[in-house]
């Protein structure tokens, strides 16, 4: 079944949510790996395809493909991972899956614990963003560009 481009419906719409992604990957002291790292697995949670292979990409640029592959289950490698990822990870987690965990406060204490205040905001901004994207992405199925 042939679905929407939203882009192309809603460019006004479009413009806006690309404008906050232009915020976190270029106006915010967070590293940018930390960014595509954070935009992989929560595209991993939401199931959006086309997401995935782009933040896959992107990361494979700074990052070993045996790390990449491990991130649905960086839980039981956090040894490959920084401090600093794992708390970016788990807060990203926990955000995306905000009807499950309603953002416990354990997690809210870890994730503070290792990002100051504007670059905690800055990652949730972050990971709203990218949630937001999955929501249209995933349901609209943005094709998934593959090279042989």
């Amino acid at each position: 079944m042939s679905r929407l481009n939203w882009q192309e419906v809603s460019p006004d719409g479009a413009k806006a949510l690309f404008g906050v992604h232009h915020y976190v990957t270029r106006n915010t002291e967070l590293p940018e790996q930390l960014i595509h790292l954070v935009f992989l697995r929560i595209s991993q949670i939401n199931g959006c395809a086309h997401c995935i292979n782009i933040h896959s990409r992107d990361l494979g640029k700074t990052m070993p493909i045996e790390k990449i592959v491990l991130v649905p289950v960086w839980h039981e490698v956090r040894q490959l991972f920084s401090e600093q990822e794992c708390a970016a990870l788990a807060w990203a987690e926990e955000v995306t899956l905000l009807s499950e965990t309603h953002a416990s406060d354990a997690a809210y204490a870890a994730a503070s614990s290792i990002f100051g205040d504007k670059d905690l905001v800055d990652l949730t901004i972050a990971i709203a963003a990218m949630n937001a994207f999955n929501r249209l992405g995933a349901p609209f199925r943005l094709p998934v560009s593959v090279t042989a």
